[in-house]
C-alpha cells in the first residue's frame, strides 16, 4: 500500500493528465537542476533557484510572500522567476515544486543531503563540459591562429569589455601588453568607448577584440557597430554563436559560461583568451622574445616580485 505522500504524488500526476514519467524518480535536486538549467536566469533569479534546490521540502509549500522574504527578493521577482522557468505564474510553479518535494519525502533521506553537498561539484562539472567543448573546437585551430596574427599586427590593438566582461578584457589586455607595443583597454561604455574606438582607428589600429558575456549589454552592441563604422574589424569572444552581437563581428569565438552558481564563471572564456595570446606570441616570435626579456629586466631592476 502506498504511503500518503506517494498517493498524493500519484494523484498529482493523474490530475495533470499524464502518468508520472520515469525521470520523476530522479533525485529532487537533479530534477530541479534540469528544470532551472534550460533558461538563462539573472543573478537574482539564480538566488531563488539555489534556495529552492537547497530547501525544496520546505520551500515548495511557502507562499509567494514567504518565499520572497526567505530569499531576500521582491514578490514580483518571484513571479518573473516562475515565468522565466516556463510557468504561467507562481501557483503553477509551486504545484510542480510540491510534486517534487513529496517525491523527496518518499525517498531515502540521505539522497537530498548528498545532492545538496554536491552543488559546487555540479558547477565544476558544468565548467568541465564547457572546457571539453572548447577542446573539440581547438581540433581545428586555424581561425584562432589567423585572428591571433591579425591582432598581433594591429597597432594599436583595442580590447573592449563592458560590465561583467570587463574583468576578462582586463586579463587579456594585461597579458597582451607584455608582447604588444600598444594595447588600449576600454571598459567604459557610451561616448567614452566611442571616442576610444575612433582614436584607435585614426592611430592606425585595424582590429578590436571584444568580450561579451551574459547578460549582454545594449551598449556593447552599439560599441561594436561604432567600431565597424570606423573601419575596425571585430573579433568577439562570447557565449552566443548567433544573434545581433555575432552579426557585428568578423570572427566569433563561442565559449560556454558556467551558470550553476548565482554568478557566472568563466573557465572557457579565459582559456580562449589564453589561446589567442599564444597565437599572438607565435605570430611575431622575435618581438615577443625581445619584449619579454625587456620586461624581465625591468622587473628585476625594480623588484616587482618577491623572491621564491
Amino acid at each position: 500500500m502506498p504511503s500518503p505522500q506517494q498517493a498524493r504524488a500519484q494523484a498529482s500526476a493523474i490530475t495533470s493528465g499524464r502518468a508520472a514519467p520515469e525521470a520523476e524518480t530522479a533525485a529532487p535536486t537533479v530534477r530541479l537542476r534540469e528544470l532551472f538549467d534550460g533558461p538563462r536566469l539573472s543573478p537574482g533569479q539564480r538566488r531563488i533557484a539555489q534556495y529552492l534546490i537547497e530547501h525544496i521540502t520546505e520551500a515548495a509549500f511557502l507562499s509567494i510572500t514567504d518565499l520572497a522574504e526567505r530569499v531576500g527578493v521582491s514578490q514580483p521577482s518571484v513571479t518573473r522567476f516562475a515565468a522565466a522557468v516556463g510557468f504561467s505564474g507562481y501557483p503553477a510553479l509551486r504545484e510542480k515544486l510540491q510534486a517534487i518535494a513529496l517525491g523527496a519525502l518518499g525517498s531515502a533521506p540521505a539522497t537530498t543531503a548528498e545532492d545538496r553537498s554536491n552543488e559546487l561539484q555540479a558547477a565544476v562539472d558544468a565548467e568541465i563540459a564547457n572546457l571539453e567543448n572548447l577542446r573539440r573546437d581547438f581540433a581545428d585551430p586555424d581561425q584562432v591562429i589567423a585572428v591571433g596574427r591579425a591582432l598581433s599586427r594591429s597597432t594599436p590593438l583595442t580590447v573592449l569589455g563592458l560590465r561583467i566582461s570587463g574583468s576578462l578584457a582586463e586579463y587579456f589586455a594585461y597579458a597582451a601588453r607584455r608582447i604588444h607595443p600598444d594595447v588600449r583597454l576600454v571598459t567604459r561604455g557610451g561616448s567614452v568607448a566611442y571616442d576610444a574606438l575612433l582614436q584607435s582607428r585614426e592611430a592606425g589600429g585595424t582590429w578590436l577584440l571584444a568580450f561579451s558575456m551574459p547578460r549582454h549589454g545594449q551598449e556593447t552592441l552599439t560599441a561594436l557597430r561604432v567600431a565597424h563604422s570606423a573601419g575596425l574589424k571585430v573579433a568577439l569572444i562570447t557565449d552566443l554563436a548567433l544573434g545581433p552581437l555575432a552579426d557585428e563581428a568578423d570572427a566569433v569565438f563561442t565559449t560556454g559560461t558556467g551558470s550553476r552558481l548565482v554568478f557566472d564563471s568563466y573557465a572557457a572564456p579565459v582559456l580562449m583568451s589564453g589561446a589567442l595570446l599564444q597565437a599572438m606570441t607565435d605570430a611575431d616570435p622575435e618581438r615577443t622574445q625581445a619584449r619579454l626579456e625587456e620586461y624581465e629586466q625591468i622587473a628585476e631592476q625594480h623588484q616587482f616580485f618577491l623572491k621564491d
